[in-house]
């Protein structure tokens, strides 16, 4: 029951990290209620719900959680009015960390999701970085963007399959799972910040340049 909580209490922090996320993109893009709404709803729940798909768990969390919805809904027209009344301009760099709380957070619990249904140490990683992922992939080409994760050549992915490592690596020396998430959450959170901070690159593809 406790992980159970846990789990919920994550899945939460982190849906509401990626769809402030996504608000903040489609007012940049200046989107209607309408639009704004779907794209912060496929960066809260894209990545959770590929990643169901693939394990075969139902139902889906916000199908399981549907009057989380309104809530969201009411949160989307509040923050369109304020947004507009206060003439708050949306940069880029205002996405970046909601958006890298998120990752951390749906890393290490993809990750122990996986790792509960029996996956095997390297699948159930790649399962916490899609989780991770996939909603801000979702979310740039709703916005017709090429998706920001591969285009802007900082650690993104890369920072979730390292938090995902450190959760397996916490259930292998026998911590409670408690630590091991929240320990998986903040390295991954902590790369994605660090270089944000430090603007880090990874190594671009050059073919074909003149």
């Amino acid at each position: 029951m406790h992980l159970d909580l846990l789990h919920l209490a994550i899945e939460v922090a982190a849906t509401l990290a990626f769809f402030t996320a996504g608000l903040l993109a489609a007012a940049r893009k200046r989107l209607d209620v309408v639009g704004s709404f779907s794209v912060a709803c496929l960066s809260a729940f894209g990545g959770g719900t590929m990643r169901d798909l693939l394990l075969d768990r139902r139902p889906f969390f916000w199908v399981d959680n549907a009057d989380w919805l309104w809530g969201l809904m009411l949160l989307t027209l509040l923050a369109m009015r304020y947004l507009d009344h206060r003439h708050v301009s949306t940069t880029q760099r205002a996405i970046q960390w909601p958006d890298a709380l998120g990752l951390g957070l749906f890393a290490a619990s993809g990750t122990q999701i996986a790792l509960a249904a029996g996956m095997p140490p390297l699948i159930a990683v790649l399962m916490g970085t899609m989780t991770a992922a996939c909603g801000g992939v979702l979310r740039d080409i709703a916005c017709a963007e090429v998706p920001t994760a591969f285009n802007d050549h900082q650690p993104y992915a890369l920072c979730a399959f390292v938090g995902g490592w450190l959760v397996v690596l916490g259930e292998h020396w026998g911590w409670p799972p408690g630590p091991s998430l929240a320990a998986g959450a903040a390295l991954a959170f902590g790369l994605r910040a660090w270089t944000l901070w430090r603007d880090l690159r990874l190594p671009e593809w050059r073919a074909g340049r003149r």
